[in-house]
């Protein structure tokens, strides 16, 4: 059993750059393939050895508590029809031994306020924060390489890809020492700086393992970037007292929160799909592009 047990999905956003898409359902629901965008994310932090999933909701998010809920007529009808297989792949979303837990965000007031939400449900103990819109794949999944990682430093683990100098705006930057090729002795993080004051290139990516002192330090933090309560702040305040760690995962990542990265994704996992991928392949190579 993994030392990480509980895991937290901040869904509470509206999605606005997915209307009118998102006007009535949460953007974390949008499918990629066959499967919506926080499966995916509650899939590999299955796959970590997390059993507790917290999601941090909002109002109109009641259909991800419906995913993840018992849905008695639909498996009846399967039932009834003998179709094993779509049986078995509805009950398979919500494992026997997994907790699915509800806490609503009252404002939206930011990342960092997102995270605090799931302090009670944490109880003082290291923890796993996941953001859907981050669609990550690897050989192996990513949150495990992390928390195999947290397991050796004993130290909160945040991951991290290079971005263009360009981007930099767009992420939590972070600075420091390397360890190895793959980690980093966190110093300096940065929440969205300007190119021009990026300390580096090495952006966070949506997966966190953090130590329940992160909560406090989020707590003495003002508001930073955009007005909110963010969780750069709250891991840089961690600095001064704990080693915070950098990890350059293996794998790949889609920031599904963009148009672009979305329709990426569902073309690549689209080619990789077991169903579907042979015919998808072969329709695009029919398919005339200018």
């Amino acid at each position: 059993m993994s030392i990480i047990t509980k895991a937290i999905f901040p869904v509470a956003g509206l999605g606005t750059r997915f209307l009118p898409a998102t006007k009535a359902q949460p953007k974390e629901m949008l499918p990629v393939v066959d499967k919506p965008l926080i499966q995916y994310a509650v899939e590999e932090a299955y796959n970590a050895g997390i059993r507790e999933m917290i999601f941090v909701t909002g109002r109109h998010k009641r259909p991800i508590e419906d995913h993840f809920d018992t849905a008695f007529e639909l498996e009846y009808e399967l039932e009834q029809a003998g179709k094993n297989e779509l049986l078995q792949l509805v009950q398979s979303i919500k494992p026997a031994d997994m907790e699915c837990v509800f806490v609503r965000q009252p404002k939206s007031l930011g990342l960092g306020h997102a995270v605090l939400c799931g302090e009670r449900l944490v109880r003082g103990e290291p923890f796993a924060v996941l953001l859907a819109d981050d669609l990550m794949v690897g050989e192996q999944p990513i949150l495990k390489q992390m928390v195999e990682q947290f397991e050796q430093l004993q130290g909160s683990v945040l991951a991290v890809q290079e971005v263009p100098a360009e981007q930099t705006k767009r992420y939590g930057i972070v600075a420091g020492t390397m360890v190895n090729d793959r980690i980093m002795d966190v110093t300096r993080i940065v929440e969205k700086p300007a190119p021009e004051v990026a300390p580096s290139r090495l952006g966070v990516a949506g997966r966190y393992i953090l130590t329940p002192a992160v909560f406090e330090q989020i707590r003495l933090q003002p508001r930073g970037v955009g007005n909110e309560i963010q969780l750069t702040d709250g891991i840089a305040g961690l600095l001064a007292s704990e080693k915070v760690y950098a990890y350059r995962y293996e794998g790949k990542r889609y920031d599904c929160g963009s148009k672009e990265g979305f329709l990426e994704a569902n073309v690549e996992l689209a080619l990789t799909h077991p169903q579907v991928g042979a015919w998808f392949r072969d329709y695009l190579k029919r398919l005339k592009l200018d």
